[in-house]
């Protein structure tokens, strides 16, 4: 029972209550999720991406979502007294959604882990990413281990992060394994047409992939597929016995000539056809990871397009920005799978992205320990093949694309809207009303150094292909879900989220 003082004291104690309720939630205290303490505020710019366009206004936040976007001429008193977070010339354009990077974690988060990736993450622009199924141990292959991968991610990531799982012999002609898996939340499946390089996750033929599409088809979920297939070629123990020097990066580009490309996609067009409508994999779709050969692959994949088959391609960064010419002897920081090839396919492989033959980019984030890129030997035969570059792949990417004369626009297509999409991300991918304010600040017109002085997230700096560089861009600010977890530092706490289907 209440006695006579508190009857009193309770309507005053109501007030405050009442008070205290709606400052919070205007004002909330300082959450450690983020660097800004509040939830509702703008976001202003000259330059603002949108799917209409460049435009110079404001975009409204609230609780993690996009509300309203003004035109510069529109703002007059629709912001007054709200929070105002002004980046006036800089460029602020959606976050990157990189749908394919290797975390390793768990298992080997030696190699990386989701701490040091997401972080790396944030810092370089990127709000979203979908981390694959490998390199990781065990493999992603199952509902159990897509468990395993999501508990590992809570709580120590610093963007959100969705999951691909593994498309295996063990699983392929088991439909309730792979439902399993993909009610689980797997936004889709990866496979292999060459060995992997990790054990729990073997290559896959044609008849494993038929297999997938038709259980994918039922989900409306894509197969990513590294399309690669042997033939005759050099091996890499006959090399080793030869007299062609291992440190030549020329002796390993010989080992995955382009060829094994086109057989690979060549095979896969014999059972993409049941993907178009009416098909009996309509609703499945089929993505060809980092394309790397401009010429007779590709033009296949085009054909497919023609035809009315569901397919899609991304290259790289690495692709766009670095050529056979460039890599030095014993610098196997550049060996990656399929290789970078000669300056002319480079130029190629930019001309068809520009045209829209490729489809998106992503930075196929694949680090290991520096003892195993064998960087002190050099042995391009015998190194981790894998290109270390998720902090930098936007900088890099503008780096080259405003030299073509390449728009932000097209940019935030290619790195954002595209693969959201392509991951089933409905509310990533886009500055738009009712997605989340995934959003990125970011400089063009700066350059900076990528070097020892620089702070790198990366959980091994020193193998990453950027190191050494100038590139033009810098990333001043990352907003995730509308936290800002990243201005010249990150916030206290990792409050990224992990992502289901």
């Amino acid at each position: 029972m209440l006695n006579l003082l508190q009857w009193k004291l309770l309507p005053l104690l109501t007030l405050l209550a009442s008070i205290f309720v709606v400052f919070y939630l205007q004002y909330p205290s300082k959450n450690d999720c983020s660097l800004l303490p509040y939830q509702h505020y703008w976001i202003t710019s000259k330059r603002i991406v949108t799917p209409q366009g460049v435009i110079s206004g404001a975009v409204e936040i609230n609780e993690g979502k996009i509300v309203s976007i003004v035109r510069e001429e529109e703002r007059h008193g629709k912001i007054t007294g709200s929070h105002v977070v002004d980046f006036s010339d800089a460029v602020v354009m959606p976050g990157l959604v990189d749908i394919h990077v290797h975390l390793d974690d768990p298992g080997r988060s030696e190699w990386e882990g989701f701490p040091s990736g997401t972080k790396a993450a944030a810092a370089g622009g990127v709000t979203t990413l979908v981390d694959m199924p490998l390199n990781n141990f065990p493999s992603t292959t199952s509902e159990e281990t897509l468990k395993l991968k999501i508990k590992a991610a809570e709580g120590r990531i610093y963007v959100d992060v969705g999951f691909w799982g593994g498309l295996v012999p063990e699983n392929a002609f088991n439909a309730s394994a792979l439902e399993s898996l993909l009610s689980a939340g797997a936004l889709g499946l990866k496979s292999f047409m060459c060995p992997s390089g990790i054990d729990d996750f073997p290559m896959t033929d044609i008849t494993h992939i038929k297999e997938g599409l038709s259980v994918l088809a039922k989900y409306k979920r894509p197969l990513l597929v590294h399309s690669e297939i042997q033939k005759s070629s050099p091996s890499s123990s006959q090399l080793e016995d030869s007299q062609d020097d291992p440190r030549s990066y020329s002796t390993y580009l010989a080992t995955r000539p382009p060829s094994w490309e086109e057989a690979a996609v060549r095979e896969l067009l014999t059972v993409t056809n049941n993907t178009r409508p009416g098909g009996p994999a309509e609703g499945a779709h089929l993505h060809v990871v980092h394309l790397s050969d401009s010429g007779s692959t590709l033009e296949l994949i085009k054909e497919a397009k023609r035809i009315g088959d569901s397919v899609s391609v991304e290259t790289c960064t690495h692709y766009l920005a670095f050529s056979e010419e460039d890599i030095k002897n014993g610098d196997t920081r550049f060996k990656c799978a399929p290789p970078l090839r000669d300056k002319a396919n480079k130029e190629k492989l930019w001309e068809a992205l520009m045209e829209g033959h490729i489809d998106m980019l992503s930075s196929d984030h694949s680090p290991t320990l520096p003892e195993l890129k064998l960087l002190d030997s050099g042995d391009f035969l015998k190194a981790w093949g894998g290109v270390s570059s998720l902090q930098f792949d936007l900088s890099a990417t503008w780096s080259h694309a405003k030299k073509r004369g390449v728009s932000i626009e097209q940019l935030a297509l290619w790195w954002s809207e595209r693969p959201a999409k392509l991951a089933g991300l409905e509310l990533k991918g886009a500055i738009a009303v009712g997605k989340h304010a995934d959003i990125v600040a970011f400089v063009p017109e700066e350059e900076f150094d990528v070097n020892d002085k620089l702070p790198v997230y990366l959980r091994h700096p020193s193998i990453s292909a950027y190191m050494g560089m100038k590139l033009s861009g810098k990333v001043l600010a990352t907003f995730v879900r509308g936290q800002l977890v990243f201005k010249e530092k990150h916030a206290p706490a990792a409050c990224g989220a992990p992502i289901l289907a």
